[in-house]
């Protein structure tokens, strides 16, 4: 795992040496192993390397390859001239020495056992349009063709790792972070202020826009070819892969074969996965996916297997370090606890600064902590995520095919329900039971989705109208309407595979996996997320709905699988999400520091958040007339954000 960044003049200047040197700097806990950067003409590459596979030096980035085909005839009659790339490469393709196999026997000789430099070679030899297909895993890399003066950027199919761009007039500037784009002193640091917004309704920047004006992410499944042979550089953005639609309806196939084959997929993708010349281990919440995960790496490894989980005192409804502890047992894993009280106040500069952008998703937490402790003992950690994405796990699917059956309901009924909701306070506890039935209610009526986007939100309509205005909260239904299609949906499995599709393709590239990298490789650690193999992807997508939600059981064909191999009372538990108490801090402990930040005079007089709101929402949720717990964390990284970039 590595950070990369790099340059590329537009206008024939040399890359300045000393920017690229402080562009690699600055990415230095993507990879501690080493470093190193290399200038080409107009091209500069730089890169720091988290060494996993082939720690030897001859791994080192950037890496250069010149290449020169036998028994191919030239036109003229000459010999035909070498090829001649470099690459600068971050992640893992867990299946390269199939593809090494095939370069060997075309004649290409290696000099290294790395992934890395089968990847360029494939490039050379296949070309841009067709190298990256055979591969399996996650990856963002930047070639630098110098044969043909061309730059390609590559982003891996679902959005593990990140790559982000920004184009001056005279500069193409890229990095794993946008903080290593920052460095180049062509690119301004601007406030986005048309995505703030989006911002506070999902949590995140929704993607291709980031938060600082003209710097962008590349797509998952995206190339950036940019070419510079011709008078005028041309720069393309072409897409090579995107998630299937999952399908509903009826399948011939039994329902046991099904779960077997699933079964079958997700063993040789952990079996991929496991691949690793530095120890390696798995974080372990006791939920479905990561023991599913563990009890795979227990049948398919033959060392003791090292599991992670974290708890946080006095808080029993976030902790599931039981669960944990059961799995643990099952599979005699090397097991290590961690029951933390963590300085939140202590910690949000530090995720603000691994992050680049504000980020409302305070889950953020557990999981840079989880990920130090874990980089003491292992290099690698195997994850549950993706599970819920492909196979109908989160409440949220389950509450849409119920909200059809509720607005039937006649009006006196539905009335009965909101008066009996409003006689109680919503409490902090990770079920918030009071909360949830009160934004099911408010959203069952409306369109789909709407009625979507009112369950995803960190801060809710009526407060992003007061904080920002009416005009921008039109501006956020209308790009969720983008964001959502407008596929017709016909029945409740036709429902399900919207929600599947919409999740696959926002929430976990630009959250979930957001959240991930950054928080994982802030503890130089990689994180490798077996159900995100892109075959199980689409296997997934065509197991129907109905045996993904069946009967209000969630990822019912996931635990049909996993029965008999994993504990029925891991199987059959409610599932609980990786979440800290961030609404019982606001009222605690974090209450008179949030108030300092948000209401400071600085905030007041920048005028980007309506101040009187602001101090509402902090009083309601406090006197627990409401639980604004994570629209105030949204708030807050916000604020502290701006003062750390546009002070």
């Amino acid at each position: 795992m590595c950070g990369i960044c790099g340059m590329v003049a537009l206008k024939g200047q040399r890359p300045d040496e000393n920017t690229l040197a402080r562009m690699v700097r600055v990415l230095d806990h993507r990879g501690p192993d080493d470093s190193g950067y290399m200038i080409d003409g107009p091209c500069g590459l730089g890169n720091t390397r988290l060494a996993v596979i082939d720690p030897s030096p001859a791994g080192h980035q950037p890496m250069q390859v010149r290449h020169t085909p036998t028994n191919v005839p030239s036109r003229s009659g000459e010999p035909v001239p070498p090829s001649e790339a470099w690459i600068v490469y971050n992640g893992e393709v867990y299946n390269f020495n199939e593809v090494r196999a095939v370069l060997s026997a075309m004649r290409h000789h290696f000099t290294s056992h790395t992934d890395t430099e089968t990847l360029l070679r494939s490039y050379i030899q296949f070309g841009a349009s067709n190298f990256i297909k055979p591969y399996r895993g996650m990856f963002a890399l930047a070639i630098w063709d110098v044969t043909n003066q061309r730059l390609l950027l590559v982003r891996d199919r679902l959005g593990e790792k990140p790559l982000y761009y920004t184009f001056t007039d005279e500069w193409m500037v890229f990095g794993s972070e946008i903080k290593a784009i920052l460095e180049h002193p062509d690119v301004p640091r601007r406030f986005n202020a048309d995505v703030l917004p989006h911002y506070l309704t999902y949590g995140y920047p929704p993607s291709p826009d980031t938060l600082f004006r003209g710097i962008h992410t590349l797509p998952p499944g995206h190339m950036l070819s940019l070419d510079l042979s011709r008078s005028q550089p041309i720069a393309e953005i072409i897409p090579y892969w995107q998630p299937p639609y999952p399908v509903s309806g009826e399948d011939p196939r039994t329902e046991e074969n099904i779960a077997t084959d699933l079964l079958a997929h997700l063993r040789w993708s952990v079996r991929l996965r496991l691949l690793s010349d530095v120890p390696l281990g798995a974080f372990l919440s006791g939920g479905l996916d990561s023991a599913a995960i563990v009890a795979l790496m227990a049948q398919e490894s033959t060392s003791t297997i090292k599991t992670f989980s974290i708890g946080f005192r006095n808080e029993p409804s976030f902790d599931e370090t039981r669960y944990a502890r059961k799995v643990q047992a099952k599979f005699v894993t090397e097991h290590h606890e961690f029951i933390v009280s963590p300085d939140v106040v202590e910690l949000v500069d530090d995720l603000i600064w691994h992050h680049d952008q504000p980020f409302g998703d305070s889950s953020a937490i557990p999981t840079y902590l989880i990920s130090k402790l874990a980089r003491q003992h292992v290099t690698v950690a195997l994850t549950g995520d993706g599970g819920d994405e492909l196979f109908a796990g989160y409440e949220r699917f389950r509450a849409a095919r119920l909200a059809s059956t509720y607005s039937h309901l006649p009006g006196v009924a539905q009335r009965a329900v909101t008066a009996a909701l409003s006689r109680f306070s919503e409490n902090t506890d990770y079920a918030g039971l009071v909360r949830n039935a009160n934004r099911f209610v408010r959203a069952a009526n409306l369109p789909l989705d709407e009625q979507y986007l009112s369950w995803i939100r960190y801060v809710a309509s009526t407060w992003v109208v007061g904080l920002l205005g009416e005009s921008q909260e039109l501006a956020v239904r209308e790009h969720y309407r983008q964001v959502f299609g407008s596929r017709p949906v016909g029945s409740e499995d036709d429902i399900v595979s919207r929600l599947l599709d919409v999740n696959i393709r926002s929430y976990l590239p630009e959250d979930l996996l957001v959240k991930v990298d950054r928080m994982s490789m802030a503890a130089s650690l990689e994180a490798r997320a077996p159900f995100l193999d892109h075959q199980l992807v689409q296997y997934a997508a065509a197991i129907p709905t109905s045996m993904k939600l069946r009967r209000g059981v969630k990822k019912y064909i996931l635990k049909r699988a996993l029965r008999g191999l994993l504990p029925d009372s891991i199987i059959d538990r409610k599932k609980h999400g990786f979440g800290v108490p961030v609404g019982a801090w606001f009222r605690t402990s974090l209450a008179k520091y949030a108030r300092s930040v948000l209401l400071n005079p600085q905030a007041q007089a920048r005028g980007v958040l309506n101040s009187e709101v602001v101090e509402t929402m902090l009083e309601t949720h406090i006197a627990g007339k409401a639980d604004l717990g994570h629209s105030l964390w949204t708030l807050l990284t916000l604020e502290l954000w701006l003062q750390r970039y546009f002070a």
